[in-house]
């Protein structure tokens, strides 16, 4: 039970002097008794020895008895008055002004209230910045990207920042560290350093669906720093690094791939040509005709190169202006009817009224144009490629997806399709579902990395949907800029 305040403060002040009354009391009279003990011992030696007469004696013992009576009353007031406020001072809250000291003058000697307020007044200071510096030092370790852990002895988890316990779940805490961390050589580093060891880096692994690379360094704290911590751990994440040095490497090795094998045809015609062909008119019209072709392979993949480097650069800016999806749909389907009435394919465009998008015409025809060769090279012969555009339906799924109005620009052929385990890598630099058929074709591998890095610097979306002998669909979701361009119905280039 929640005991009840008193009605009448008056009350709790006469309780609590009458129940200090009766020990202070008892002790004034022991205190007056034991220092009047010499005091009387000498009137007792006056009186024995007959200098003084006891009536005298008992006067003058009487006399001493209360003068010491009444110091030793004001020096104990005065010490309750201290203690007193010494407690209030201790119970006083570091946001609530200090308590006044004691009236009545100073407590024990000449300027102690002041001298004892003036210590409070530094005390509770102190405590502000020390709360003040933890309260930043706990924001700060907070925010950090990196990983940090504060172990103590037998290698037990005191404390893990918000991005260790993402990484190895805040459940750590208060457990083993090998728990969450099973690396042997981080496991002796650690041992080394409780065993008093400094400094120690480590890199190792954390296995998972996606594997982790991880680096370590573990330092000693200083024993000032924690009571309980020994040293800590900051955990820095080189999965991103590593995945680039081995993307760079691999393009570095597929770029030379693929140059490497047009230009040794083109050095072996050449040595052919000089030699054993020298007077054979019709080797050297078959030969410089595979020249002419990988001279052009050649060509287009240092083209696409350059384009797909200047894109990169620019992708953390945002185009302006804007552009008439309709007519760049428009536009690259005539380029492309001629190739497609080969194959004997036609190319079908569907689009509603369009508002046009934000982006630069010349970076959408190239998404459009690589979409459509490929629609056409990979498509099965004599059937129709279908465009589809469509602004995206307000609150709709698309427009969810994309976070902004747009538009919708879907291409679909009917094909041998995509394996499920291919589509998540297409966009990827040099990747081809089918190697040989891709260079026959005149690919190089580079298209679909182009159209992705144009996407992402327009903020777009790209979709692909496959599945084996059902044919593709890419769809390519870009934000819209402005009111609703004319309509284009429908536009079927002829084949010729």
């Amino acid at each position: 039970m929640t005991e009840q305040p008193p009605e009448n403060p008056t009350e709790t002040t006469s309780s609590t002097v009458g129940s200090e009354a009766t020990p202070h009391l008892g002790r004034l009279l022991l205190a007056t008794l034991v220092l009047c003990i010499p005091v009387v011992l000498v009137f007792a030696v006056l009186v024995a020895d007959g200098d003084i007469s006891l009536r005298a004696a008992a006067i003058g013992a009487a006399v001493v008895v209360i003068l010491m009576a009444v110091m030793l009353n004001q020096h104990f007031r005065r010490v309750r008055a201290l203690t007193r406020y010494l407690i209030r001072l201790r119970e006083a809250g570091d946001d609530s002004p200090l308590p006044p000291a004691p009236s009545g003058g100073d407590l024990l000697s000449p300027g102690l209230s002041d001298a004892i307020a003036e210590t409070a007044r530094q005390q509770r200071a102190r405590r502000h910045d020390l709360r003040d510096t933890m309260a930043m030092n706990a924001a700060v370790l907070a925010g950090l990207p990196d990983p940090l852990i504060l172990v103590g002895e037998n290698r037990r988890v005191l404390r893990l920042n918000p991005a260790a316990g993402a990484l190895l779940g805040q459940e750590l805490a208060g457990r083993d560290l090998a728990l969450g961390l099973r690396n042997p050589s981080l496991l002796a580093a650690v041992e080394a350093i409780l065993e008093g060891g400094e400094q120690q880096a480590v890199e190792f692994t954390i296995p998972g669906k996606v594997e982790r690379s991880i680096a370590a360094r573990v330092l000693r704290l200083p024993m000032a720093a924690s009571q309980e911590a020994r040293l800590m751990i900051a955990l820095y994440d080189l999965t991103g690094v590593k995945q680039s040095e081995r993307m760079r490497a691999d393009f570095v090795a597929n770029v030379s791939h693929e140059l490497r094998t047009p230009l040794s045809s083109l050095i072996g015609f050449i040595e052919t040509l000089r030699g054993p062909a020298r007077e054979d008119p019709e080797a050297q019209a078959r030969f410089l005709k595979i020249m002419e072709e990988q001279s052009h392979r050649m060509s287009r993949l240092v083209d696409d190169l350059l384009s797909l480097s200047r894109i990169e650069l620019q992708e953390h800016t945002p185009p302006e202006g804007n552009s008439d999806i309709a007519e760049i749909l428009r536009s690259v389907a005539s380029t492309l009817e001629l190739e497609a009435a080969r194959y004997g394919m036609r190319i079908e465009i569907a689009a509603e009224a369009l508002p046009p998008v934000i982006g630069v015409s010349d970076e959408l025809t190239q998404v459009f144009q690589n979409l459509l060769e490929n629609a056409v090279k990979y498509g099965e012969e004599k059937t129709v490629i279908r465009v589809a555009a469509r602004p995206l339906a307000k609150d709709g799924a698309g427009e969810r997806r994309l976070g902004r109005a747009g538009v919708k620009v879907s291409v679909f052929n009917e094909g041998e399709g995509i394996e499920r385990e291919h589509i998540p890598r297409l966009t990827e630099r040099f990747y081809r579902v089918d190697s040989r058929r891709s260079r026959r074709l005149g690919g190089t591998g580079l298209g679909l990395a182009i159209v992705k890095h144009i996407i992402n610097r327009h903020r777009g979306v790209l979709e692909i949907e496959s599945r084996p002998d059902e044919g593709a669909t890419f769809s390519v979701y870009l934000p819209s800029g402005g009111a609703p361009a004319l309509a284009l119905q429908r536009a079927e280039p002829k084949a010729s």
